[in-house]
């Protein structure tokens, strides 16, 4: 039995209009949940409330590059449920197509930082009075890509690493009030933000393909995501791995991260499609120069 049932708990969602968010959206109402859910679509997150059940349901069209919009959307919440129990800062986005540190368009970079990282870090701010009454909890979508080499896309897989470094300090810092956080840790995952990798852009799937070994190329459905998100928040448990066989590479990263670094500094399919990629991105810059 779950030690923290969600039925009547509130739950708001960032990134609630598309894969992760909206799989674990139709997991939480499922449970009993009342949902808040946002995202910066206020068309998208409304269809979606009216899919769920609008008595159960606040959609909310917020970015989460602004703090006051998210000030706005944990008040509104708070007025319409009485209170917020759980908060997953779940919204982030990726680089259209991989790109080297030495290519990568600045702009670009600094947009999956400021989504991805500082979005987060706004989200669970503004989240946490209401999560420190109640003793609540927090949950932050990291990625694998945490702790796995973020080769061709280092934007990414930096702010991911620094969510997962967000979400263990709150851990530690909450525990005082009774509250908890947690950290998600998704490999690929079948989304319109993994679609470049799995044949949207062909030297992206080649580089998957040609950097992780065996199943670790393989994508799951969002609802598999789903479903151990709900149990994790039910449990409170610290880190949520998801497919599991994730796990013992997060578990012995510091094992495991220089051993992999290597293999793909020698990896003669990866190499030449990394010459390839920036080459191709070169010849870009060059033409818009013109």
């Amino acid at each position: 039995m779950p030690r923290h049932p969600l039925a009547g708990r509130t739950v708001l969602v960032t990134g609630a209009a598309g894969g992760i968010g909206t799989a674990c959206a139709r997991a939480l109402r499922a449970r009993g949940a009342n949902l808040a859910l946002a995202g910066r679509s206020a068309s998208s997150v409304a269809a979606l409330a009216r899919e769920l059940g609008e008595e159960g349901t606040l959609p909310l069209g917020v970015d989460v590059t602004d703090r006051a919009a998210l000030d706005d959307a944990v008040a509104r919440t708070v007025d319409r449920f009485g209170r917020l129990d759980v908060v997953f800062a779940n919204a982030g986005i990726a680089p259209a197509r991989p790109a080297t540190i030495a290519t990568v368009d600045p702009a670009a970079f600094e947009r999956v930082i400021e989504v991805n990282l500082l979005g987060a870090w706004r989200t669970v701010r503004a989240a946490l009075p209401q999560i420190i009454a109640h003793r609540g909890h927090v949950l932050v979508n990291a990625s694998v890509y945490a702790y796995v080499n973020g080769a061709v896309n280092s934007a990414y897989a930096a702010s991911k690493a620094a969510v997962e470094q967000l979400a263990r300090a709150l851990r530690v810092e909450l525990s005082p009030h009774g509250a908890t956080a947690g950290v998600l840790y998704p490999g690929w995952v079948r989304t319109g933000m993994a679609r470049p990798a799995f044949g949207g852009d062909d030297l992206a799937t080649r580089m998957r393909e040609a950097g992780f070994p065996g199943s670790f190329a393989a994508a799951i459905p969002a609802e598999a995501v789903a479903r151990r998100v709900v149990t994790g928040i039910e449990r409170r448990t610290a880190r949520i791995t998801v497919p599991r066989r994730w796990q013992p590479v997060g578990i012995l990263r510091g094992v495991v991260n220089p051993f992999c670094d290597r293999l793909l500094i020698s990896n003669p399919r990866f190499r030449p499609l990394l010459r390839a990629l920036e080459d191709g991105m070169s010849g870009a810059a060059s033409a818009d120069d013109a």
